[in-house]
């Protein structure tokens, strides 16, 4: 009797138990949904209000002038909550948008297919027409009282006032789902910056959205704001940019280089700014707007030609002679040479059975004419003597190394760091990289092209304009940006240090002698503009196909206001299109506007093509 009511204590504990163990999963679950878990909550919630995203608009950009480059416009998103539509009548809805029902039947399969929309949910918000015109939105929002569960979202979206400088500005599209996942801030249905300095400053132009609450009733209907709107929070605008662009030099610029490829670049060398910047062939940024901004960009990236790409950043090239008076700042620095040393130039440079061609010139040369005449056996000679100097006790290799610091100081080798993305570095080697391509056995001779920028050595046509600037300056230049203001803000810190090279000021004065006198008698006679002091180099860089025109130069000589390079894809001499290009820059930019000569010189360098073999460039 004892042991039958010990087990049934025992069962008793055991149903006690597990009644205490289910009452606790119980408890501990109902506790995860209703305080831990906000899914019920939102479910509820969407069932009684309606948050609506209160988009702020983007921050605006002007020139330095002052001008409004980039604005917005009104345009208006369709959305709505799948759990929320009743009884749609999908033909009207069909015929107010403007649209097939498979068009229809399509965008709701893409919806709903969590694959292209990861986020997708019957409680949440979907965007099912973007971008909607004025004029489309009115019809919509006629009928809208028939399309329970539709709602009409705000946006803006870009418009530009002039159809120049695309590459600079950027685009925006629609957000990623990376980015969504990356970022708290967007969800899907968002527009964000995606190129140039729209995504740059995209934290800057957002802006804050605001949000909305509105009460509706148990069909879905809205019926005004909550609590009289104590809850609504209030959208904050992006901020303004002021660029250093001068919008009229970048028009100049983008119809000079009509029918061309390459590009220009202009800084002004006192505060790093950019003037202008042109990438040929480029794009009316206007056709980024709107509802065909796929298509147009799907056409765009299709060319060949590459519109898309900023050459000025993207685009490395060999520099050509525009790179000698790197090599002459530093071999004068090195006490290489000085401004009176000569070296002989017999139609070329001849070392033993070794002949790189000149053309003619007198001969022998010192420093100053050696520039105005672009002579390539002054800078071989110069890189033969310091590779050969004693001075050197690791000989060729720490020369070598040496040589390239120099070059680093002065802007080439690694990225100057510009506020637009997908700068390029370009290429300057050293000492490793020659043996590892040689072993022990090379010397100038080896790598004698580097000393009229060819061979290995490659630049962006930002790196060549920073490098004017910094002649200009005399050995100092400011990292180059767009961006000169933000409203209310700073701009990055480092675009106000100045950075300077391992070349004295002495020696520039000595190189800017010479690139006057280029401009005087030399091989840039095209850009002696009456009343101003222009200072220049030409580049004539060799290509597998037509040669490159390059050229670079600043103006006035004494407190310069601006830096040039040009560079022109198969264009021949540096004369022929590099200095003209420039000069009209220049003059433009100082004089504020062109002489009646220099319009007609314009006009014919815009209506000239260019050709590489049989095929128009």
């Amino acid at each position: 009797m004892t042991n039958r009511k010990f087990k049934l204590e025992k069962r008793k504990f055991v149903l006690a138990g597990f009644v205490l163990l289910v009452l606790s999963t119980y408890i501990v679950r109902l506790f995860n949904l209703q305080v831990l878990s906000d899914e019920y909550k939102s479910k509820a919630d969407s069932n009684a209000f309606y948050k609506k995203t209160i988009y702020p608009a983007r921050g605006l950009m002007y020139d330095r002038n002052g001008k409004l480059l980039v604005y917005n416009q009104p345009a208006y998103d369709i959305t709505f909550v799948p759990r929320n539509v009743r009884n749609l009548d999908t033909l009207e809805l069909c015929r107010t948008l403007n649209m097939t029902r498979e068009e229809f039947d399509e965008r709701m399969a893409r919806i709903r297919n969590k694959r292209y929309n990861p986020g997708y949910s019957t409680y949440t918000e979907q965007v099912f027409m973007s971008r909607l015109s004025v004029e489309e939105f009115a019809r919509f929002q006629e009928k809208m009282f028939m399309f329970a569960g539709f709602y009409v979202q705000k946006r803006s979206i870009r418009q530009y006032a002039y159809g120049a400088a695309g590459v600079l500005f950027g685009d925006v599209g629609e957000v990623s789902q990376k980015k969504i996942e990356s970022d708290p801030y967007y969800t899907r249905g968002d527009y964000i910056g995606t190129q140039g300095l729209e995504s740059s400053y995209e934290a800057a132009l957002r802006g804050k959205k605001g949000v909305e609450m509105l009460l509706r009733d148990a069909y879905g209907r809205i019926q005004g704001n909550y609590r009289n709107g104590e809850l609504d929070t209030a959208a904050v605008r992006g901020k303004d940019l002021k660029l250093g662009l001068d919008i009229e030099l970048q028009q100049l610029g983008e119809r000079l280089m009509k029918n061309k490829i390459g590009s220009i670049v202009a800084i002004e060398p006192s505060t790093g700014e950019i003037l202008c910047m042109v990438s040929a062939p480029s794009y009316d940024p206007r056709l980024l707007v709107g509802r065909q901004r796929g298509e147009n960009h799907k056409v765009l990236s299709q060319d060949k030609r590459k519109p898309l790409m900023n050459r000025a950043v993207m685009g490395t090239y060999p520099p050509g002679s525009t790179f000698k008076i790197s090599q002459a700042l530093t071999f004068l620095q090195e006490d290489i040479i000085t401004p009176q040393t000569y070296f002989p130039c017999a139609d070329g440079f001849r070392y033993n059975k070794f002949k790189l061609g000149c053309h003619a010139h007198s001969s022998p040369l010192p420093l100053v004419p050696a520039i105005a005449t672009s002579c390539n056996s002054y800078f071989c000679w110069g890189l033969v003597r310091m590779f050969s100097s004693k001075k050197y006790e690791g000989g060729v290799p720490e020369a070598m190394d040496l040589w390239r610091d120099y070059m680093v100081s002065m802007g080439f080798g690694y990225r100057l760091g510009i506020d637009i993305p997908g700068e390029a570095r370009g290429m300057i080697p050293n000492a490793k990289y020659y043996t590892r391509h040689y072993g022990n056995y090379w010397n100038a001779v080896t790598v004698i092209s580097i000393s009229i920028g060819q061979g290995e050595v490659t630049l962006t046509p930002l790196q060549i304009a920073n490098f004017a600037a910094t002649i200009a300056n005399r050995g100092t230049y400011f990292p180059p940006h767009l961006v000169s203001e933000i409203e209310n803000d700073t701009i990055a810190s480092k675009y106000k240090i100045p950075q300077s090279t391992m070349v004295g000021r002495e020696a520039y004065e000595e190189v800017i002698k010479g690139m006057r006198e280029a401009v005087l008698g030399g091989t840039c006679r095209a850009a002696n503009i009456p009343g101003i002091e222009v200072c220049g180099k030409t580049g004539t860089a060799e290509n597998r196909g037509k040669d490159h025109s390059v050229f670079m130069g600043f103006a006035p000589m004494e407190n310069p206001k601006i830096a040039v390079a040009v560079y022109v894809e198969n264009g021949g001499f540096g004369a022929v299109y590099g200095v003209p290009i420039g000069a009209l820059l220049m003059e433009k930019y100082i004089n504020g506007t062109l002489s009646d000569e220099s319009l007609k010189k314009a006009a014919e360098i815009e209506n000239k093509r260019i050709y590489y073999g049989d095929e128009e460039r």
